[in-house]
């Protein structure tokens, strides 16, 4: 029993370094490469690194001969088809609630002029010949309709990491409370070389870069816990996959609704700490009911078949 101990604290030990190492190298490829962040180039950057955490999984599992048992690729449809609903439109109804609560508290830096969108539809822009209203609608339909699906082959690539192999190498030695919260500061850190260069809340916000760093951690450790509660649940990284695809897809829609200056770290989207109350309160709840497994698992009791 130590020795397999110790065995899973190396294949956990290797999963981060590689993880971590991978990404920050290809993270880093933007500033070594003149690349402004925001640029094109800078976007298929990012969305090669959101791949790293899979293959993290996979090389720990080559390097230390663990095998590929234990994947949580499959879906798990049977006897599950309520929950997949509830995570396909649940999800978007909060983010949009997050929206309207963050300008419920700041009515003042609501636009109902939507002159972000007015922008969008100009001559020369890249929605020309739709009206404003038109142009809400689209956007709105689709985060509702194909949100928790149009992101999920890069948000699989992360989430095979975190909840497919992170989470439940940790719940060896730690509470499921424990691993949950764990889980979401080392996915939030790993971020940390992309939101120095601006990723989610720019580089002009007062505490630049350290305050950015930590509302990303509280950030990710909120949507982190919603994401392993669900895969606790039904033993399956899918629905997690569809968590944080919605969430990549509409984070930034209410930032269609607002004017003047406003603080990121607050909102409105959803990686803001007033923009992502909902989401951080539903954590907090879902943290709550995860409280009755107390000790860490077994080995045995860690061994779930696809």
């Amino acid at each position: 029993m130590n020795h397999e101990k110790s065995l899973a604290k190396k294949r956990l030990t290797v999963f981060i370094l590689i993880a971590f190492a991978a990404a920050w190298a290809i993270f880093l490829l933007g500033p070594l490469c003149g690349i402004s962040y925001g640029s094109g180039p800078s976007v298929v950057i990012l969305a090669v690194a959101m791949f790293t955490p899979s293959l993290a999984n996979i090389l720990t599992r080559i390097i230390t001969k663990e095998g590929f048992q234990q994947f949580y690729l499959r879906p798990r449809f049977k006897g599950q088809i309520k929950s997949y609903l509830l995570i396909y439109f649940g999800p978007t109804a909060l983010l949009f609630f997050s929206g309207l609560l963050y300008f419920l508290i700041f009515p003042h830096q609501f636009d109902p002029a939507l002159g972000a969108l007015q922008a969008l539809t100009a001559p020369g822009s890249t929605a020309t010949g739709l009206s404003v209203s038109a142009l809400l609608l689209i956007s709105a339909l689709q985060v509702i309709l194909i949100g928790p699906v149009i992101n999920i082959i890069p948000t699989l690539g992360e989430e095979l990491g975190w909840r497919g192999y992170l989470l439940p190498k940790l719940r060896l030695f730690l509470s499921d409370r424990s691993a949950l919260l764990i889980t979401g500061v080392i996915w939030g850190l790993w971020h940390l070389p992309v939101i120095i260069m601006g990723h989610n809340y720019g580089t002009a916000y007062f505490g630049y870069p350290y305050l950015g760093i930590l509302t990303m951690v509280v950030f990710c450790v909120s949507l982190g816990i919603i994401e392993g509660y669900t895969f606790l649940k039904m033993k399956s990284v899918i629905p997690a996959a569809m968590i944080h695809s919605l969430i990549n897809a509409g984070a930034a829609f209410p930032l269609y609704f607002i004017k003047g200056t406003y603080n990121p770290l607050l909102g409105p989207a959803v990686t803001g700490l007033i923009g992502g109350l909902p989401f951080i309160l539903c954590a907090a709840l879902f943290f709550y009911k995860t409280g009755k497994n107390r000790k860490p698992l077994s080995l045995s009791e860690n061994q779930e078949k696809e």
